[in-house]
This record gives C-alpha cells, structure tokens and sequence, in this order.
C-alpha cells in the first residue's frame, strides 16, 4: 500500500501541489433490529476506497474512487490538482495549514472480543430475548424493538510531509426501546441510544441489555399515568445520558472552529463562540471543565491521530467555566494563528474530505456522590434519557425534552413525572452548575449519528460525564402528539 500511496502524492506534487495526501480506508458494518420478537433488518456492508486532497494555488481539492489502482490513483490525483486550480480562481484567501509532525506509526482500537467473529446467530437471539423481555410486562406494551451496531474502520493516511499511518478503529453498542399505550396517552423508555463505546462485544455485555429491557418496559407503563411535568423555576439534575446530549449540542458544536470562522453555517448553523471571546469568555461556573479527549478510553470519538495525521490528545475547551480552546483542524488552527491543531480532522468515509468533528466532547467530574447531590436539594427535578431537542444556530437558546423526570422534596425522590421539558440559554445555563458527581458515577456515552457538512458526513462520538445540578432551570410539561 505505501507504494500506492506514494504514487498519488507523487503524482500530485508533480501536477503542481504544494501539499497532498491520501486516505485509504475500507468500513465494514453489520446493524441489527427486531420488533416484538422477530427480526426486522440485518444489515451487513463494506465500502472500500480512497480519496486524494491537495492544496494548489493557495486552494484545496479533492477527488475520490472506489477502485484503488495505479491508474485511477494517478487519474484520481491529477483530477483533485484540476479542482484545485479551479477553486483558487474564486478563493477569497489562501489556506494556511498549522504545523504538524510527520509520523509513521499504527494504531488498534483495544478489545477483548472481535464482534465481527461472534455468531450472528447468536446476536439475534440476544435482541429477540430483549424484545420478550419487555413484551412480558403486559398487554399495554405495544412495540417492543432492540438493536445491535458494530463497525470497524481500516485506514491507511500518507502526506506530502512524510507521514504514513494505518489504524483500525472498532465499536459498537446494543439498545432497547419499549412503547406503551394506554389511558390516553403514548410512552416510551429506552435504554440507550448513548449505549456505544470503542472495543469489542464486550461493550455489548457489559451492558446488560435484558435488564435494561425489562427495565424499559416497566417503566414505560408506569410513565401512562404519571402526572405531566408541572412548569416552574427549580433546580435540575441531569442524569448522564441526557446530559451527554446537552454537552454535544451546546459545547461540542459551538467549540467547532471552521463554525466559529463562519465556515459551516448553510446546513447546522455558526456559533455563538467567535473568536474574539477565546480565554476570556465565562462559558459556564468555576467548577464546569470540559474537555476534548480523543486519548479517553472506549470513547467513540477515540482513535491514533486523525484524518490529517495528527496525534490524539485532550484539550481543555473550557476550564473552570472559560472559554479556552477550540476543536479544530490544520486549516482553521492555521487561519486563526493557532500554535497547531487541537486533533479533530474527521471524515465518515473515503469519499468525504475531512472537517473539524469533535471527538470525545467530556465534562470532567466533580467531587458529589449521587446520593448526596439528591439529599442536598429541597426541591428539584431529576431528568434522565432524551426524547426530544431544538437549539438554535448560534447553539445559544435550547429547549430538551425527555422520556423520565422525579420530582425531588426535601432531599428525597418523591412523584415519577412524564414528558418533562427544560429550557436555558447556554452560557447562563452552565453559569448555573453548582455540583458534578465524582467519578464513581462517570460514564462515558458514545453519539453514533452526528451530523455535519454539505454533503452530509455521519461521525460517531463520545461524551463522559456524570450527573450535575443546575440552579433555577425553567422546566414544563410538553405534550405528546
């Protein structure tokens, strides 16, 4: 493969680059879903191919093909050099790559269980009990589903610079869903769509999937007559699966750097953290630190070095409560002067230029035991598990449903309360966190769909977290339809 490689950056370079690599990549993939006990889907897939990007004239390009030989590495390579030239007729400026090492190295996700090699036979009939599970709770269950994904990545990177990288990432994760009906209303519980993780099938058993599904189902019916969230002003804790989605969507996302520049703005929307706010801005209180970790273990957004070949690291975004760092790649760390990139160059496929992702988006925990946090609030609401969300562009005003809420009174849970909604504005709202449990009770969850860019890129990523209080949070009661 190496000499492959170095044809398409020699071809590249003698067509007139000024920097060029080369992505080879092959994703194996194999999704599983049943409903009330049968299966639904089996899919199973390979995608193979590799793309060439490359910078001409001060601008890039970017060709691609599925067939990786010689002769279309070579037309591959001359075809990106011509779209550059094109581009760097309207450009506006030139690009400017931050500095980066050149690295010959390798990288293996960790696993105990390759789940590609565990009987297929023997998933489906894990996701069928699943589903009896929860079906057995009663009549007033009327869809009971479950499902199971597992992916790998095999990737070859090379650069004009001298760098070549191979990596094989691996994930995967199982889910269960229960929906009941009955007493007018419709209800559902689920365990969890946050439920992936780099590593093997142990992922999948350690998440002890019929418990959960026993657990969905119970609770979906007691959610039929539970009384709906009443609105008021009072302090929330969020369980860490919720929360995870509340730390993608308001810190991940606006943390984005080619966002920020205004470089992504036509499909998901810019951010409220421009530039002239880095190191100084008070995101959110003294005790919310949040980090990019693409070294964390299991997390989905963990991996070697990324699409430009650079190494894996953690970077404070905010530390105690500032706004310190962006996720970037080589081309926006070089535009806003940065020293290097934060490591966050990721593209879903070998047909997709790689843009500013986030890795593994974490809040670092504090120093409360679960048990302690409920006892020191005399009045608050516990919400757990997404079911619905909005936020706008600038990623500053949200609104978050979800599937189950407590009320807590005087240190204690008391009333189940259903289809819960809270309300905030992002700064002020992590402004008001005043407690993060320890490390006991962190998590790290994993967001398999992340969506950005024109044409669309699906990346997978991973949020740590605990559960933490948040002072005077306007919540109310939504309404099923």
């Amino acid at each position: 493969m190496e000499e492959l490689t170095r044809k398409a950056v020699e071809t590249a370079l003698s067509e007139g680059a000024t920097y060029a690599d080369i992505r080879i990549i092959e994703i194996t993939r194999e999704n599983i879903t049943t409903r009330n006990g049968k299966v639904r889907n089996v899919g199973i897939g390979r995608s193979k191919g590799f793309g060439i990007r490359v910078i001409v004239d001060g601008a890039w390009g970017f060709s691609s093909h599925y067939e990786l030989t010689p002769t279309e590495i070579e037309k591959v390579a001359k075809e990106a050099v011509k779209i550059a030239k094109a581009s760097a007729k309207l450009k506006k400026k030139d690009v400017k790559l931050a500095p980066a090492k050149p690295v010959r190295d390798t990288y293996k996700t960790p696993y105990k269980k390759d789940p590609f090699k565990v009987p297929l036979e023997e998933k489906i009939k894990l996701l069928i009990e699943s589903d009896k599970r929860i079906m057995s709770k009663g009549d007033l269950i009327k869809v009971a589903t479950s499902g199971m994904r597992i992916y790998r990545e095999n990737k070859i990177f090379a650069n004009s610079e001298g760098s070549y990288i191979t990596q094989e990432i691996t994930w995967c994760g199982a889910t269960t869903r229960a929906v009941a009906v009955g007493y007018g209303d419709v209800q559902d519980r689920s365990y969890d769509g946050r439920n992936f993780n780099t590593g093997g099938y142990e992922i999948i058993e350690d998440a002890n999937l019929l418990e959960a599904a026993e657990k969905s189902g119970e609770e979906a019916i007691k959610l039929l007559q539970a009384k709906n969230c009443p609105s008021m002003v009072t302090d929330l804790i969020i369980g860490g699966s919720q929360l995870a989605l509340q730390i993608h969507e308001s810190c991940g996302h606006p943390t984005e750097l080619d966002r920020a520049l205004g470089a992504e703005a036509a499909y998901a929307g810019t951010s409220f953290l421009t530039p002239d706010k880095l190191g100084k801005f008070r995101y959110g209180s003294n005790i919310v630190n949040l980090v990019a970790d693409a070294t964390a273990p299991r997390g989905l957004g963990t991996f070697g070095y990324d699409d430009e070949g650079v190494p894996a690291q953690k970077v404070y975004l905010v530390k105690e409560g500032i706004f310190v760092n962006y996720l970037s790649d080589r081309t926006s760390a070089g535009e806003l002067g940065l020293p290097s990139s934060s490591g966050a160059a990721r593209a879903s496929g070998w047909n997709r230029i790689p843009i500013v992702r986030m890795t593994n988006i974490n809040l670092e925990p504090g120093d409360w035991d679960f048990d302690e946090l409920i006892q020191e609030t005399k009045k608050g609401l516990y919400v757990e598990t997404n079911r619905s969300w909005s936020i706008d562009d600038k990623r500053l005003n949200f609104q978050f449903g979800t599937q189950i809420a407590y009320l807590i009174e005087n240190g204690e849970f008391k009333e189940l309360i259903k289809n819960a909604v809270y309300t905030g504005i992002t700064p002020e709202f992590w402004g008001s966190c005043d407690a993060i449990c320890n490390e006991k009770y962190w998590k790290m969850w994993g967001t398999p769909n992340c969506g950005k860019g024109q044409p669309g890129q699906v990346m997978y990523v991973g949020h740590g977290t605990a559960p933490a209080r948040f002072k005077n949070i306007r919540v109310f009661g939504g309404v099923r339809r």
